[in-house]
């Protein structure tokens, strides 16, 4: 999974017979000093060769709706950590750009606050739990109709793998790109925001893109 679709928030955990790998390109919440950062992802294109892929994040860079998306999902997680930062230290200081993984394009912001003295790593995440960019907005609304409308719970996916130090430093991922085993079976589910203006076929195409650097993992098996 490694060398078929690296990411930046690759990781491993296992627990007797059961086990996640997860290659996910999306970090979820950071502490460094004090300081929070969430870089939340919301737009995705297929990569292709140079020429097309250059076009492909022109188009990625310029689409009304990715943006509209992605600008949703930062203002969703302005508001979560309102509750614990100090107040005057939210900021977006990077919005909406484009990264390249190995299969896909996204469209990636970054949100950062400081977080006020006497909240801890665990109020933080208390406060901003699922990740907004995988909820949708308004997330408790958003929720609620995931539960309605999916007939299967997603365990893992779209949940977060973290480390926590005793010296207040803390990481963590979303779990996409993300597969899951246990007992001589694999899954690994794959999605997309769906918001009015979503063309089916092309959401569909998209979770296959997606699904692209995990399914050549597992052609090697």
């Amino acid at each position: 999974l490694r060398s078929k679709n690296p990411a930046p928030f690759a990781a491993y955990y296992q627990q007797d017979d059961w086990f996640i790998a997860s290659s996910s390109p999306e970090r979820f919440i950071q502490v460094q000093n004090g300081t929070v950062i969430t870089r939340p992802i919301k737009g995705t294109r297929q990569r292709r060769r140079a020429e097309a892929d250059l076009f492909t994040r022109d188009e990625l860079r310029e689409s009304e709706k990715d943006r509209a998306e992605n600008v949703m999902i930062v203002d969703l997680l302005r508001n979560d950590l309102s509750r614990v930062c100090q107040p005057g230290t939210i900021h977006v200081p990077d919005l909406c750009r484009v990264e390249m993984y190995e299969t896909v394009q996204h469209l990636v912001s970054e949100v950062r606050g400081e977080l006020q003295s006497e909240k801890t790593v665990w109020d933080l995440l208390a406060a901003t739990f699922p990740g907004g960019s995988i909820t949708g907005a308004p997330k408790i609304r958003a929720m609620e109709i995931i539960t309605e409308l999916e007939t299967t719970a997603r365990g893992p996916y779209c949940g977060s793998l973290f480390y926590a130090g005793f010296n207040g430093q803390f990481d963590s991922s979303i779990l996409i790109r993300t597969l899951t085993g246990r007992g001589g079976w694999i899954q690994f589910p794959v999605g997309g925001g769906i918001v009015i203006q979503s063309e089916p076929m092309l959401e569909y195409e998209e979770t296959l893109h997606k699904a692209a650097g995990m399914r050549r993992a597992l052609d090697v098996l």
